[in-house]
């Protein structure tokens, strides 16, 4: 059987041409059938909270809840984007929350899973920023805040957050070498997957001497992308639109 991986969809009421290839992708045989599909962040442009009253969360909770009731386990892992979801929308989606930094036993090999953006170390600023929604204190403040206020604050941070980006050298902004060879030794494995970079790929390496491997998801902007991987390979595809 196949294991499947997923990240950085973006989902936004305004590209609803992506969420409909998110619901047909989910419905399909190729996940119906699958081992197990993860979601390894970024699955919104921003998640305001459990409690968000709008179409689109409904509908992701709908697509994963039928996954999981085909039998299909479905892992998520938070991004920079919905580190807010919480285990009251997880439940009612049927998705099992995994701490950044999880190691799955994927096909027999102990596999890092992360959404990425912690590795990203030269971006100083956005650690910064990063350590700071991180704490409980930041996310009790924000989500004590009304839902069209959380929806302002989060338009105002998409807007800072692509200033941010324009503003930045492009490699600042990939992973730093040292700090993914850190990471895969502290777990002590050798395959590493991760989103948040929008760079796919499947990158050899060498790790204390060993052959090791770096497997980056793509994002959803103008298709679909989808990482299989069973006993024999592992294939990163694209999903055109309908």
């Amino acid at each position: 059987m196949t294991t499947l991986f997923i990240a950085d969809l973006h989902l936004d009421d305004s590209r609803p041409q992506i969420t409909r290839l998110f619901e047909a992708f989910l419905a399909g045989d190729d996940v119906r059938r699958a081992e197990a599909l993860y979601i390894l962040g970024d699955l919104v442009e921003a998640w305001i909270g459990d409690d968000d009253d709008a179409e689109l969360p409904q509908r992701i909770a709908r697509a994963t809840r039928a996954v999981r009731d085909a039998g299909v386990p479905v892992y998520f892992i938070a991004g920079n984007r919905d580190f807010l979801l919480g285990e009251t929308f997880a439940r009612r989606a049927g998705m099992d929350l995994l701490a950044d930094g999880t190691v799955h036993d994927i096909q027999g090999q102990a596999t890092l899973l992360m959404h990425g953006d912690v590795l990203c170390t030269d971006d100083v600023a956005y650690q910064a920023v990063r350590r700071q929604v991180r704490t409980a204190q930041w996310q009790q403040q924000i989500l004590s805040m009304s839902l069209d206020a959380r929806r302002a604050f989060a338009a105002k941070a998409r807007q800072d957050s692509q200033q941010h980006t324009g503003n930045s050298i492009e490699t600042i902004m990939d992973v730093n070498a040292a700090a993914v060879a850190e990471a895969m030794q502290a777990a002590g494995v050798t395959r590493l997957i991760h989103g948040h970079t929008h760079r796919p790929a499947i990158h050899e390496l060498q790790l204390n001497g060993k052959p090791a491997e770096r497997i980056v998801l793509g994002d959803w902007y103008t298709q679909g992308s989808v990482l299989r991987a069973d006993q024999e390979r592992k294939l990163l595809s694209g999903l055109p639109l309908p």
